[in-house]
């Protein structure tokens, strides 16, 4: 603590921009402001954010404004069709670069009946007990936190933990007078859950508003080793929904069931078809345009992955053979169905054949594969199963017509980024990282997860790297989501790093 008070000493006679602060002194004053953020952190969860309702967004954007305007920054609404974006900036004294930011603020839709609490709005401090169960403790016992202690809330990791994070990094340098040699621009997003469909137009529109140098994106698991990662890409996302169809209404399966075809048999066959047993998906062409030379090999196997932990941790024998391990298995588009629906199961089931089944598809994009080229592949594979193939509901006339009727939808929400390890933003962090862990970080060609950055990338010009933090077994999308708080301690860390180095 001397070593600290004598940097706060240092900084308050030169009030300049310095690189003073190592790894220690990077650890204790992350150590205090992380304590002394909790309080905003729980706040922040506790504001519902699912972007399906406008009104609590807006309670969200008010929050940000109030927080980011007390921190000297000044707030601009952008402006569109449904819920805002809201740009903070800020401007150092003789900067020469500005550094775009990239929060997420919305969560995940939730069903409260899978979350083992009073609600997913509502965030609480748990342990693991001897039998590995989670049990709550007294929110007060945060302030003597233990690192595997976890908050669990929706939103916790994705994303208003790094949000918290940032802030708390921001008042940590504020109290010893750093001010950045750059300028920071930070955007906010609060349908990102959504797709961040109105994201591409905001940026475009705004482009001069949102100019910068590079951009950073606080969001996004570390690699499972818990070690410190930075994530040099994202693949892209589009999702696609498939309808076949039976009678006009459900019927009584002992009086049609072997007359009436059957849509969940026919929609099954149809899935099916796609890929082999290995899950490889067996369109012709699907995976035309991906290339791993040996330096790209190279780098992904530079990733320490324990391939058995990760079998492991997900309770299966073995992986799907798209790849041979793991990085490059997520170097390829996949084709994923994300739920099937036809009839009804449980204690709601009926005797019947269904009217329809209904399959949702997502498709992981990356760089090399055109969206709209493996959109048209998949239809075309439809069609040859001999669906005639439309996005609408079908009239009666065409029921009439066609024996097998396939109503198919699709939206492309945003592409993949991939930015190369030796730009000056990955440098930067980099470095800022080498001094806040004394060791490299692990670097991450492409992450399996989407994130709308693409808008930035291909609209302002801009390289863009992110800076993972959340711990990777964080219940991301799913029910009790939660963020490990030695994560969240990390997490202030490096941020206070690259705020304190110099660009």
């Amino acid at each position: 603590m001397r070593k600290l008070l004598l940097v706060l000493a240092f900084f308050s006679v030169n009030g300049l921009f310095s690189q003073q602060l190592e790894s220690t002194e990077l650890e204790e004053l992350a150590s205090k402001f992380t304590k002394a953020s909790f309080p905003m952190y729980r706040e922040l969860l506790s504001i519902p954010s699912d972007a399906n309702y406008p009104e609590d967004i807006e309670l969200n954007v008010q929050w940000c404004e109030n927080a980011f305007q007390s921190r000297n920054f000044t707030t601009t609404r952008i402006k569109t069709d449904y819920v805002p974006l809201l740009l903070a900036e800020r401007k150092a004294k003789s900067a020469q670069k500005t550094v775009l930011i990239y929060l997420q603020l919305d969560g995940q839709p939730v069903d409260s009946t899978k979350w083992f609490q009073e609600s997913p709005w509502v965030p609480v401090l748990k342990q693991q007990n001897e039998k590995g169960d989670w049990e709550q403790i007294p929110w007060e016992n945060i302030e003597n936190y233990e690192d595997d202690w976890r908050v669990f809330a929706r939103a916790a990791s994705d994303a208003k933990g790094p949000v918290a994070m940032f802030l708390a990094a921001l008042d940590a340098i504020e109290s010893l007078n750093i001010e950045p040699n750059f300028n920071m621009k930070v955007i906010m997003d609060f349908e990102e859950e959504l797709g961040s469909p109105h994201l591409p137009k905001a940026v475009k529109d705004n482009s001069d508003l949102l100019r910068a140098d590079m951009l950073i994106i606080l969001d996004g698991p570390v690699h499972n080793s818990n070690k410190p990662t930075l994530v040099f890409g994202a693949r892209g996302i589009a999702q696609m929904q498939l309808t076949t169809y039976g009678p006009i209404v459900p019927q009584h399966s002992g009086h049609y069931g072997n007359y009436a075809p059957n849509p969940a048999l026919r929609l099954s066959k149809l899935l099916a078809s796609m890929k082999d047993d290995d899950g490889r998906v067996t369109i012709p062409g699907f995976y035309d345009g991906v290339h791993i030379d040996e330096a790209t090999e190279k780098i992904l196997k530079s990733v320490p992955d324990d391939e058995t932990k990760i079998k492991n941790r997900l309770k299966i024998v073995k992986p799907d053979k798209v790849g041979s391990y793991y990085q490059e298995a997520i170097q390829y588009p996949s084709l994923n169905i994300l739920g099937m629906e036809s009839g009804w199961v449980r204690e709601q089931t009926r005797t019947i054949v269904p009217s329809q089944a209904i399959a949702e598809l997502d498709m992981r994009l990356v760089q090399g594969s055109d969206p709209q080229r493996l959109i048209g592949l998949v239809q075309k594979h439809i069609e040859a199963q001999g669906y005639y193939v439309i996005g609408k509901e079908p009239t009666d006339a065409e029921r009439m017509k066609y024996d097998k009727i396939a109503t198919f939808t699709h939206k492309v929400f945003y592409h993949s980024f991939q930015t190369d390890f030796n730009t000056e933003v990955g440098q930067w962090l980099q470095r800022a990282y080498n001094r806040a862990y004394a060791v490299d970080p692990i670097r991450i060609r492409m992450g399996g997860g989407s994130i709308p950055i693409s808008p930035f990338v291909t609209t302002l010009g801009i390289p863009a790297v992110l800076v993972t933090t959340v711990n990777s077994d964080n219940n991301q999308h799913s029910p009790n989501e939660n963020l490990r708080l030695g994560n969240y301690r990390n997490g202030v860390k490096a941020m206070i790093a690259f705020l304190t180095e110099a660009l």
